[in-house]
């Protein structure tokens, strides 16, 4: 089941996201950027008489007509039975809610997004917006995650 999180559950996002960050999949998140960016995930519960989240995703707003997924986890037993899809999905649907028109992702899976209808991009046509967080990252300026955009 997709659904948005409660406050309290940001620290089981970091339980879900951390394995990816130390095989280096997904950029390190602290405990404080979950809580102050809880509204933009979208979590996955494992059936509705269970709350356990194996899954997490999130959609950021970079400005008026575009926005970001980020952070997409699910977890490794349960990958390949389409809750990534589904999650990508609730981003879209929120995105196309919102009045967004183009999605982008930088992942160091490609080949997921593609399967979900996002095409490669030169990471410089992105707008300079964009980068305001990377100034935080541990592989900034030599950035090794691949642009992706999909168009609403």
């Amino acid at each position: 089941m997709i659904r948005k999180p409660s406050i309290a559950e940001a620290e089981q996002i970091k339980g879900l996201i951390d394995p990816f960050v130390k095989e280096g999949l997904l950029l390190p998140r602290s405990l404080h950027s979950l809580y102050t960016t809880i509204r933009d995930f979208w979590v996955d519960c494992s059936d509705e008489g269970n709350e356990e989240l194996t899954g997490c995703g999130a959609l950021h707003i970079s400005w008026a007509d575009l926005a970001e997924i980020r952070t997409l986890a699910v977890r490794k037993d349960l990958q390949g039975r389409g809750n990534g899809r589904a999650l990508v999905q609730a981003c879209l649907d929120e995105a196309r809610r919102l009045g967004v028109h183009r999605v982008f992702t930088l992942t160091f899976a490609p080949e997921f997004f593609r399967k979900v209808g996002f095409i490669e991009v030169d990471k410089a046509t992105l707008p300079n917006k964009i980068w305001a967080d990377c100034i935080h990252c541990q592989y900034f300026p030599d950035c090794r995650e691949i642009a992706l955009i999909r168009d609403l």
